[in-house]
């Protein structure tokens, strides 16, 4: 009899001890595996004369999809961690009357720190021409500021001249950051010819043919350049200018180039500044701002849920601290899993 017990309770405990394998391995297939990512992001205030509240790991949220993801780190980008690249892209089919503006430019990249690198650009033919590379030397990089030519050609498209830049940017681990100056209008593929039909006459009694007419979209190029520049981790920011020629006289066009710029800085979690569709009678307003973005911004590491394939995954990044908003890129870039 109790050599009956014993077998029995031995079978009892071999199959307790398969089902909690089996029980195991089935959470490490439900349980996702996690990989470490990192985006730049910004506390930022409802009111400019508002002081920020600070930031901390225990009060900020990160979201995949409906799953909170865990944060490791947020570092402060101030100090040793305040290393920030900023290339100054100035688009040349602004028009030249925005010279009034420049010194404004001058000013604001000769009061960075030192630990900021500032680059100049142009924006042209789809490309762009830089003036001076990443420096220290502030005065040498606001030597390099100057007038845009005003000069317009059928290849000068703003989003592609960004995607040139960030493609061609080494990657580092530091902040980097672009402000562009352009009207954002896209004239070497700006989607003019979308065909819409009013209705004939011939409806109204008139036997006139049917007459297509066209409807302006924001640039294809603007998502591509919004996509590529959060795969590479850069945030634009932008100023509106009035673009040379008939296309930046007219108010359409001009605020389909807004949008399209917009939209980039809002999904790279950058900041858009315009008033209207006419030039600012100064850009020192949006500079201070400008700046105090950046002296507000924190490294935010965090576990995200990664894919067979390495892509861009959309995240949501919030906090409870009162009075508080934060500026995040739409998506970061999260490695395949093994």
């Amino acid at each position: 009899m109790k050599t009956f017990k014993f077998v029995l309770g031995l079978l009892c405990t071999i199959c307790g001890l398969a089902i909690s394998a089996r029980v195991l391995r089935s959470q490490e297939k439900v349980a996702p595996s996690t990989v470490q990512v990192h985006m730049v992001i910004t506390d930022q205030t409802f009111s400019d004369s508002s002081e920020v509240p600070v930031l901390r790991q225990d009060n900020v949220q990160v979201k995949q999809g409906k799953n909170l993801l865990k944060v490791d780190h947020l570092i402060p980008a101030q100090g040793d961690s305040g290393a920030l690249q900023l290339f100054i892209l100035i688009d040349d089919t602004c028009d030249p009357v925005i010279g009034a503006n420049l010194n404004d430019i001058r000013d604001f990249i000769n009061a960075q720190p030192a630990s900021t690198l500032v680059g100049i650009a142009y924006m042209s033919n789809a490309t762009i021409q830089i003036t001076q590379n990443f420096t220290a030397d502030h005065a040498l990089a606001a030597k390099a500021v100057r007038l845009p030519l005003g000069r317009l050609s059928t290849m000068d498209s703003p989003y592609l001249s960004l995607i040139s830049l960030v493609k061609g940017w080494p990657q580092q681990k530091v902040r980097r950051e672009v402000l562009m100056v352009t009207d954002g209008i896209d004239r070497l593929r700006g989607e003019r010819s979308s065909p819409s039909q009013i209705p004939s006459r011939s409806e109204m009694g008139t036997n006139v043919a049917r007459v297509p007419q066209t409807m302006p979209t924001i640039s294809q190029d603007a998502d591509t350049a919004s996509t590529t520049s959060q795969r590479y981790g850069v945030i634009v920011h932008s100023i509106y200018a009035t673009g040379a020629g008939r296309l930046g006289r007219n108010a359409w066009e001009a605020q389909l180039g807004q949008s399209g710029v917009a939209k980039i800085a809002d999904e790279t979690g950058g900041e858009y500044f315009a008033l209207g569709t006419q030039n600012a009678v100064s850009f020192k307003p949006y500079l201070e701002r400008l700046q105090k973005i950046f002296d507000n911004q924190y490294y935010l590491v965090f576990q995200a849920i990664p894919r067979k394939k390495e892509g861009l995954q959309r995240v949501s990044v919030s906090t409870e601290v009162a009075n508080v908003d934060i500026a995040a890129a739409d998506n970061v870039w999260v490695p395949a899993g093994k």
